[in-house]
């Protein structure tokens, strides 16, 4: 697999560079081992957006993704280097907090806290901290018991950016998907709350036409949430292992498996509660190829697949790459294997959180270079993937006929998919 990211070939692991090493320890024998893998299970049944729900998916306005450090987008703030515990870092994490506390007031901010040692800060404590972005039902808001009703779509991407080379920006990896996550958190949120208001009418005209007390009420079906969850510290500090890796999701991952809900509640801790883990990384580059990674999560990733080819049907979509961005919606079952590639999501993946894994193969060849910089960004791909990811969420969020506004004037050509019931799992 080396081979097909341009790197040395493993035939002389002593001349491999750092490069190599690094990518070897994160790609676990794909094509090395076959296994018995079970088919998805917890199968729920969805409406794909309707043409018209499509059309009026929000786009991200390019200024949004403006790169230069003058301009007031969500990107730009984000294009320093940001090491954990460094000044950068707190710049960053200050913008992710403005943002969301000024645009986006109704989502609920959340800091998970931890420090470690690392290979190369000897008995220094290096602090880590994760931002969480959630937005429940408002009934629910404030309400311990009913929190852990609500099982909650989370995306995520990590924010955090190498130790050396010294002034390493990281766009594709990852500043550009931690933006692409805030527009799509402003691109659902009316949507969201035109959703809510609407269940909570009907809620109150069920209560004043039955007479009984709102408490009385029979609990939602399927109470739906969503949160994002920006990680620190994913990038090791020396070479990488499975301790000098992923600081800050081991450190949420075991923090949400130890925080029980109440006896009452529907799950048991923060973890079972989440639906499906989105994690984007290594996105921002021209004509990715994001593969489908797990059976277990194929058909959401099939659904996100579906997104991609309406929107391009529809004329949506800026870029007009020779194949897909997600290109393996019929992967059969046989070609799944145990390998995968080590990233934030491990540490849920082995507490059985389903994921869904968005970072492509072969890595862009800016990866971990000094040319993972703005400059070597496709905005026109980062804008694609902003307005793709944006119309998943709203997908799974039930969030068609609350879209629109103004005319529907686009059809879909021949071949596209919508208005029919799928599975997301």
């Amino acid at each position: 697999m080396a081979q097909h990211k341009g790197l040395d070939t493993p035939n002389h692991p002593r001349q491999r560079s750092s490069r190599t090493t690094s990518l070897s320890r994160r790609l676990l024998s794909a094509f090395l081992f076959t296994t018995t893998i079970t088919t998805p299970f917890g199968v729920h049944a969805y409406t794909p957006l309707s043409t018209c729900s499509l059309q009026h998916i929000p786009s991200a306005p390019p200024s949004d993704f403006d790169i230069h450090p003058e301009s007031n987008s969500l990107l730009a703030p984000i294009l320093i280097p940001r090491v954990p515990g460094t000044e950068g870092s707190r710049l960053v994490q200050n913008h992710f907090v403005d943002f969301f506390s000024t645009q986006l007031p109704d989502w609920t901010l959340e800091w998970q806290n931890s420090t470690s040692t690392t290979p190369v800060t000897g008995d220094q404590q290096i602090p880590f901290a994760n931002l969480i972005l959630r937005r429940d039902p408002p009934w629910v808001k404030g309400d311990a018991k009913k929190e852990g009703n609500v099982k909650r779509l989370t995306l995520a991407a990590h924010y955090d950016s190498l130790y050396r080379p010294e002034g390493f920006i990281g766009a594709v990896d990852s500043a550009a998907p931690c933006a692409v996550l805030m527009a799509v958190a402003r691109g659902v949120d009316s949507g969201l709350t035109k959703r809510w208001e609407g269940a909570m009418t009907r809620r109150k005209e069920m209560v004043d036409s039955s007479g009984l007390e709102e408490e009385e009420e029979e609990e939602d079906e399927d109470i739906k949430g969503v949160q994002i969850v920006l990680f620190d510290g994913e990038e090791a500090w020396e070479r990488w292992t499975s301790t000098d890796s992923t600081y800050g999701s081991r450190a949420l991952a075991e923090a949400w498996e130890s925080s029980p809900y109440e006896a009452s509640s529907t799950h048991s801790n923060r973890l079972e509660s989440i639906s499906l883990l989105v994690l984007l990384d290594l996105l921002g580059a021209s004509n990715p190829r994001i593969p489908s990674y797990f059976w277990d999560t194929h058909g959401a990733y099939g659904n996100l697949a579906k997104i991609e080819d309406r929107l391009r049907n529809l004329g949506l979509l800026e870029t007009a790459p020779a194949s897909p961005f997600l290109p393996d919606r019929k992967k059969p079952y046989n070609r799944f294997t145990r390998g995968y590639i080590q990233d934030d999501h491990v540490p849920f993946m082995e507490r059985g959180v389903k994921v869904l894994h968005v970072i492509p193969t072969p890595f862009p060849p800016v990866w971990h270079t000094m040319m993972d910089d703005g400059q070597h960004l496709d905005l026109p791909t980062v804008r694609d993937w902003a307005k793709i990811m944006t119309a998943f969420v709203a997908e799974w969020m039930d969030l068609d006929g609350v879209l629109a506004q103004g005319s529907c004037d686009v059809e879909e050509k021949k071949g596209s998919e919508g208005g029919m019931e799928k599975d997301e799992l």
